[in-house]
């Protein structure tokens, strides 16, 4: 089914794309994306190691790419993702109190969401914060600034674009304690005031599992 002028509609059907594809390397698979789905999401180019390698460097080269893709083909763009424990830039690693790790996120966040406001349609503002028994993941941002910089991140994402649509992502969400501690996540977040529009669950599945 051709998807391609179902841009802004109720339903899609999207894919992550690589650094060949956002570059249009393959004229083939460039018609095959942009004729069967209407929704982009970033692979890695998003991923703090590759867009903030420096505590003062931003590479947006591809991601501005990225962007451009899918307004060229009238996509609804996802970015992926703002706040992960995993591909971080090395630095990010090393930050060791709670004031650094605030500062680190207000600039991480403000910066990445305000370079594409209006024009990326939604945000993973967070990724893979859950173990699968339901409790925190342990982490750098949990380790220094404790659970509230959950609060933290889709605060400074809404105030960074108030129009986006802000997910938190996970997988294994079928396993009954990991998706309530999801649930209790996004009760909390909106007692503490914070926007969030839904959860994104990856598809970890395989023939024989879950």
């Amino acid at each position: 089914i051709s998807l391609k002028n179902a841009y802004k509609s109720d339903f899609y059907i999207g894919t992550a794309i690589n650094e060949n594809q956002i570059n249009e390397t393959d004229p083939k698979v460039t018609k095959l994306i942009s004729n069967e789905f209407n929704s982009i999401t970033a692979e890695n180019i998003m991923k703090s190691m590759f867009v903030h390698p420096e505590e003062n460097k931003y590479d947006f080269n591809l991601t501005d790419k990225f962007v451009a893709f899918g307004e060229k083909h009238h996509m609804f763009i996802h970015g992926h993702t703002l706040i992960w424990h995993s591909q971080m830039a090395p630095w990010m690693t090393q930050i060791k109190d709670s004031v650094s790790m605030a500062k680190m996120m207000t600039n991480h966040i403000g910066t990445i969401v305000g370079k594409h406001k209006g024009r990326i349609d939604s945000w993973d503002v967070v990724n893979e914060a859950f173990n699968d028994d339901g409790t925190l993941r342990k982490s750098v941002f949990l380790d220094t600034y404790g659970k509230e910089y959950l609060t933290f991140a889709f605060k400074l994402a809404a105030k960074a674009d108030p129009k986006a649509d802000l997910y938190y992502n996970d997988y294994n969400l079928c396993q009954k304690s990991k998706r309530d501690g999801v649930i209790a996540l996004v009760k909390e977040l909106k007692k503490n005031g914070a926007k969030i529009d839904g959860v994104g669950e990856q598809g970890h599945w395989a023939l024989t599992s879950p």
